[in-house]
């Protein structure tokens, strides 16, 4: 990705970080989404069939860009696809979030084609038209992921599918306990979702900065609310370092991250989520635009200043090479 991408002769040492993704995607998002008590197993199970449906249509999808960039006439399949393919699949679980509960499963297979298509060419133009830097995919996975959902929020609503009743949403001690396992494993494994397609050389800070930035966010989290939405902005810090976390050369820049994203996800569970059920009627069920978007946007922003201040004649980060 954009400069920091990494060429890996595929082998065993991108072994590790393909298992730590696939653990994020399929027992990571299944049991975040087993907070509806009523819907549990279902969560686990959609979670399931879309994250293996994903990972292979992504290969067609983003093979069939990548060929077109370096002009090649077949789409191989390396563990490098493999992972690249991972990663694009939790834009689909991203978006399934938000109509959680509220779709049949044929609706779900056809956003996730529908989705992925979309998501190829968007990743295309971010990185090799644009030339962002976005290695843990804030920008291209995050921010794009919640958008797509928002967009089938207010779709579901426009069709008369509606939200759920208060029983259907409101969990139980049970169903809070197995999201929180869901939460615990994003959190362990996010470090090697963000690194995983850096460079040798960045790696070790893209880990480092994202691990302080998850922890900063824990604890600002906490700090503004005790047990309420802790599942989901917790994990914010994840994703406000995704664009950053191989540009940052302080770790008190990634705490700074970290503990803003957390705190923005909060403030967006508690105020914005109910405005957007009471004045409009769009029913975000996980919150994936406070867990996705929002932090996604502020590692947007982070990233074109860090980027911008390297060009500038009195830079804070000394004489370093561009990453663009």
């Amino acid at each position: 990705r954009s400069g920091t991408k990494g060429k890996f002769t595929d082998g065993m040492e991108l072994l590790p970080v393909f298992q730590d993704t696939h653990v994020m995607i399929f027992v990571g998002f299944g049991f975040l989404m087993t907070f509806l008590r009523r819907y549990g197993y279902g969560a686990v199970g959609f979670n399931f069939l879309l994250g293996a449906l994903a990972v292979q249509w992504a290969i067609l999808c983003q093979g069939f860009m990548h060929a077109r960039v370096i002009r090649e006439e077949k789409i191989h399949v390396t563990l490098t696809t493999l992972l690249n393919a991972d990663i694009a699949a939790a834009t689909v679980l991203i978006a399934f979030g938000a109509v959680l509960g509220r779709t049949t499963p044929l609706q779900l297979i056809f956003m996730a084609m529908v989705e992925m298509v979309i998501f190829a060419i968007n990743e295309y133009l971010v990185y090799e038209k644009f030339k962002a830097s976005d290695i843990g995919g804030s920008i291209v996975i995050h921010t794009f992921g919640a958008i797509f959902a928002l967009g089938l929020a207010v779709g579901t609503v426009k069709r008369g599918v509606g939200g759920m009743t208060l029983p259907q949403k409101a969990p139980n001690y049970s169903s809070n306990l197995f999201s929180m396992i869901g939460t615990l494993f994003l959190w362990v494994y996010w470090p090697s979702f963000n690194a995983a397609l850096a460079v040798p050389s960045a790696q070790e800070a893209a880990i480092v900065n994202t691990y302080l930035s998850l922890a900063a966010s824990v604890v600002s989290t906490f700090a503004i609310t005790i047990f309420d939405c802790i599942q989901n902005a917790t994990l914010a810090g994840g994703v406000g370092a995704g664009a950053v976390c191989d540009l940052l050369r302080h770790p008190f820049g990634a705490i700074v991250v970290g503990s803003l994203a957390g705190a923005i996800s909060t403030c967006g569970f508690r105020f914005v989520t109910p405005v957007l059920e009471k004045k409009f009627g769009i029913s975000d069920t996980c919150g994936v635009l406070n867990l996705h978007g929002t932090p996604g946007i502020l590692s947007a922003i982070a990233s074109a200043i860090i980027l911008v201040a390297e060009y500038l004649p009195i830079s804070p980060y000394g004489q370093v090479e561009p990453s663009l």
